[in-house]
């Protein structure tokens, strides 16, 4: 059946105090046509192109890095993201979001590479620079002509980035920049030809951005220094920068002067939602790899996947792979849809874009942080399914955990994630943008009331559930809102509190998103048809609620005492209560049949 899609679109944050519809959330019969054609045309070069030379991007060949990136250039993948104008292929954020997901499956090398050109490489110049800029720097980036490369942390400059001590000095008729300085782990320096440079100017409070051309014959001051060794992607080019009275012209500046510290924070909002879905093609390959090792591996002349301690293992990796893509296609729709109404409303390319992804940076956040611990889990496991063998070079599962360790430290720390989550819903909210004081006082009065021993009809797919994630939300509400007033704008300084609180809030996301789309799912197709995704969502949320119930405490612990600390624990178990408690074991023995008789990840 078909299903008409609402109009409503709740603002980032917004989640928490409002319902979204099932119909509203990305599933997989929303691909059109043409970006069904999309996705083939990337498997079938990942697999033909990228596949049979997985082992040399574990040896540093950088050339084969570049050989490959200079391939997808030709498939015009590099300008997914970009307006036809400028040589792209115009593509909406979800499409957007999905090539670098399929891309992305097979080496962090060429993950690394192609998403920090296609992101931090070439956005800034496309949604801050003038249209001379534009004309002149982005079809190039689109064709492969050039690579672009983002140069911002320092060795004093890692997570706080607007402290960087590169200098950009005005000279003396006004024409050029002259910047000196140092950066380092700059991704593509090797083969760049293009830099996305910040500079401080005189002592100003925050930095500027400028774009550095870069011609290895003719350096202007530029000096690379040697390629970095690396615990993972090996075969992508890291290398520190040093500028040296390096020559910019003025018209180089991008966007103005001072501006480069929110060009840095919204380029890593883009690139965060584009992290996490640069994870979830790779987990699945891993499960993929996992369960294919599992059913051919024999102990006890029995195949190991039908050993139950296996089945834990592949039951939970493809739980956590399916929450993260859900996720993930949440809130790419979102953004699209709010760039649709942006555009609609009259608003540039540039302005639609940049707006629509920091709505929902919150989001980003969350995502970043929870599939960069799923790719990093699932690697993990694998290794452990393969035993002996996944500690061997010699075995592609290896590669995987290796590279996966970096994305819990791209675009920000996890923990620095984490903490902007919280303190961008608690900005919000004292800015008037969303109403979290009204929902926290709310549940404040029903903790004190008389709870209703009503058994509502769950007769809905996955209505219990839902109902479940309702309550988690006033968890949330009730554990932020006792901290805000307890520490009001002293709260910053109780990092773990604001972690707490974080967990509970990526959880419930997650948690939502993925029972929305199950939901939308068996509305279409009968709920038979996705018995084991409901299974995946039901083990997803009693997980969620198993973790909930742990930060919520000790939230609450540091943030009450005495009475008040046993009504907000009361409040805690009553929120956290199921109508009727799952079976976690038979959830398990459920998904993990399914992907072990297909012998894959098969959603």
């Amino acid at each position: 059946m078909s299903i008409t899609k609402s109009k409503e679109l709740i603002k980032g944050g917004e989640f928490l105090i409002k319902e979204t519809k099932c119909e509203d959330v990305f599933v997989p019969s929303d691909l059109s046509e043409e970006q069904v054609m999309i996705k083939s045309m990337i498997k079938e070069f990942i697999e033909k192109e990228v596949w049979p030379v997985k082992a040399r991007f574990e040896k540093k060949d950088y050339a084969l890095t570049k050989e490959i990136m200079d391939k997808i250039a030709e498939l015009g993948l590099l300008g997914a993201a970009v307006p036809e104008e400028y040589g792209g292929m115009g593509m909406d954020f979800v499409t957007s979001v999905m090539v670098c997901d399929y891309i992305s499956g097979v080496s962090g090398s060429l993950s690394t590479a192609f998403g920090a050109h296609t992101g931090i490489g070439t956005m800034p110049i496309l949604l801050y620079g003038t249209e001379d800029q534009k004309k002149k720097y982005i079809p190039n980036l689109v064709s492969g002509k050039t690579y672009g490369a983002y140069c911002l942390t320092e060795p004093s400059a890692g997570s706080d980035a607007n402290s960087g001590k590169t200098k950009a000095v005005l000279s003396g008729d006004g024409k050029t920049y002259s910047i000196s300085g140092q950066k380092m782990w700059i991704s593509n320096a090797g083969f760049c030809g293009l830099m996305i440079v910040f500079a401080r100017i005189e002592d100003d409070k925050n930095i500027t951005a400028f774009i550095v051309e870069y011609d290895k014959n003719n350096p202007n001051g530029i000096v690379l220094g040697e390629e970095e060794g690396k615990l993972g992607i090996r075969s992508s080019s890291t290398r520190q920068v040093f500028y040296n009275d390096t020559i910019v012209p003025v018209e180089n500046m991008l966007s103005t002067r001072g501006n480069g510290f929110k060009i840095a924070l919204n380029s890593l909002n883009v690139g965060r939602i584009k992290l996490a879905a640069a994870c979830i093609d790779a987990s699945k390959k891993i499960i993929n790899l996992s369960v294919g090792y599992a059913n051919e591996r024999k102990q006890f002349k029995t195949p190991i996947s039908s050993f139950g301690a296996i089945q834990y293992k592949i039951a939970e990796m493809a739980t956590k792979t399916y929450v993260m893509e859900a996720g993930t296609y949440r809130s790419a729709k979102d953004i699209e849809s709010k760039r649709a109404e942006l555009l609609a409303g009259g608003a540039s390319h540039q302005e639609a874009e940049l707006k629509a992804v920091e709505e929902y940076a919150i989001e980003c956040a969350m995502l970043k942080v929870y599939a960069s611990e799923v790719v990093q889990y699932n690697s993990d496991e694998g290794i452990q399914i393969f035993g002996g063998m996944g500690f061997s070079d010699e075995s592609a599962i290896e590669s995987t955990w290796r590279d996966a360790r970096i994305s819990r430290i791209y675009e920000g720390t996890n923990e620095i994630n984490r903490l902007l989550s919280v303190g961008m819903l608690i900005k919000r909210a004292l800015a008037g943008s969303i109403d979290l004081m009204g929902p926290a006082m709310a549940v404040g009065e029903e903790i004190l009331g008389i709870p209703s021993f009503d058994i509502p009809d769950y007769s809905e797919t996955l209505s219990m559930e839902m109902d479940i994630v309702k309550s988690c939300k006033k968890i949330l509400l009730m554990v932020a809102g006792k901290a805000i007033e307890k520490y009001g704008m002293e709260l910053e300084n109780h990092q773990q509190v604001i972690l707490a609180a974080a967990e509970i809030m990526m959880e419930i996301y997650m948690a939502e998103s993925t029972i929305l789309k199950v939901q939308r799912l068996a509305k279409q197709d009968g709920e038979a048809k996705h018995e084991v995704e409901v299974a995946i969502a039901k083990l997803n949320l009693y997980n969620a609620v198993e973790k909930i119930n742990k930060h919520a405490k000790e939230g609450i612990f540091a943030i009450s005492e005495s009475d008040e600390q046993k009504g907000l624990l009361m409040g805690l178990k009553r929120f956290t209560k199921y109508a009727e408690f799952p079976n976690p074991i038979e959830l398990r023995k459920t998904i993990a049949k399914s992907v072990i008789d297909s012998n894959s990840y098969n959603w």
